[in-house]
């Protein structure tokens, strides 16, 4: 499984990059909705900051929009401290006239919270990006590509993939939806593969493994050879019937036996990364010939995936 990723966001990448159009009508849905309150989606800081320069039309809109929730934010963030170093204020002297558990633990809560709450707010102001600014997990939204009638198309998507025509609560009782497992696609998958197919652009990813203490830890594996991994993904767009909720545009990434080095590591997963050649055909895909996209698979590229310790 691909516990989290940095991935391409920025849109206009994936324009230069594939001639892809911006599915614009569900940026600017789901953009409305997060804005007003109605939906509450995790986006990476890179997606939101690939509108900072928009001036005009529709993208210019969502700008405003992302501008009035950072300010929002940074006014929660702002007071969330305020009340953090008054809670840290208050524990300290306290502690000067009485050493109590109390005390003690206020002061220690108080502080880590205050350090993380701090991160927040320089992220919020930081204009300067950083490579962890296009990192997703499960649950949070990402930039992908999909085939809409004979083009390229990029949408807002969730990393957890709910299939056209299940009930909601399928997000609860199957939470690990988030990656499609190669020797589950004609099960679970069947209405997905061989037809709603997509694509996300990895540089590099994260997996949980048990360390040599038995304690979990989260590694990073990148591509030795500093090439992009193109990801091939499922995706559904859902609709209640009922219209009670709102409409979902979501995906998981395929999974297949993992790489040696991979394995090695301590990780039984590896997410697939296929040729560039393969593309158009992994994206526009024939229903009749799924054995042809197994071939994609096979067909994969086999870069050396360095690991370290996640920082």
């Amino acid at each position: 499984m691909c516990y989290s990723a940095q991935a391409w966001q920025d849109y206009r990448k994936f324009k230069r990059e594939f001639g892809a159009n911006l599915g614009i009508a569900e940026y600017l849905r789901l953009f409305r909705q997060w804005q007003s309150g109605a939906e509450n989606p995790k986006f990476p800081k890179a997606l939101l900051n690939a509108f900072a320069d928009a001036s005009s039309g529709d993208e210019a809109r969502i700008r405003h929009w992302i501008e009035a929730w950072k300010a929002g934010q940074i006014s929660v963030v702002e007071q969330e401290l305020f009340a953090l170093k008054k809670r840290l204020a208050d524990a300290e002297r306290a502690l000067q006239t009485k050493i109590t558990k109390k005390a003690q633990n206020d002061q220690r809560i108080a502080t880590d919270k205050i350090g993380k709450a701090s991160q927040r707010l320089k992220d919020l102001h930081r204009t300067s990006p950083l490579p962890r600014d296009s990192r997703f997990f499960p649950g949070n939204y990402a930039t992908v590509m999909v085939p809409e009638e004979g083009k390229r198309v990029v949408y807002p998507m969730r990393y957890g993939c709910r299939p056209a025509g299940k009930p909601a609560f399928y997000d609860t009782r199957y939470p690990g939806t988030y990656n499609a497992r190669r020797d589950n696609l004609e099960g679970f998958w069947k209405g997905q593969f061989g037809h709603t197919h997509a694509l996300i652009v990895v540089e590099t990813f994260y997996e949980n493994v048990e360390g040599k203490d038995g304690k979990s830890q989260v590694l990073q594996f990148t591509p030795r050879d500093g090439g992009p991994m193109y990801v091939p993904c499922l995706f559904s767009h859902w609709t209640d019937p009922k219209g009670l909720e709102p409409e979902l545009w979501s995906f998981a990434a395929i999974t297949d036996d993992p790489e040696p080095e991979v394995a090695a590591a301590g990780h039984d997963r590896t997410i697939i990364n296929i040729k560039p050649e393969h593309i158009d055909a992994w994206l526009n895909p024939d229903p009749a010939n799924l054995q042809g996209l197994y071939a994609i698979f096979d067909d994969r590229q086999h870069p050396y995936y360095e690991h370290q310790l996640a920082a």
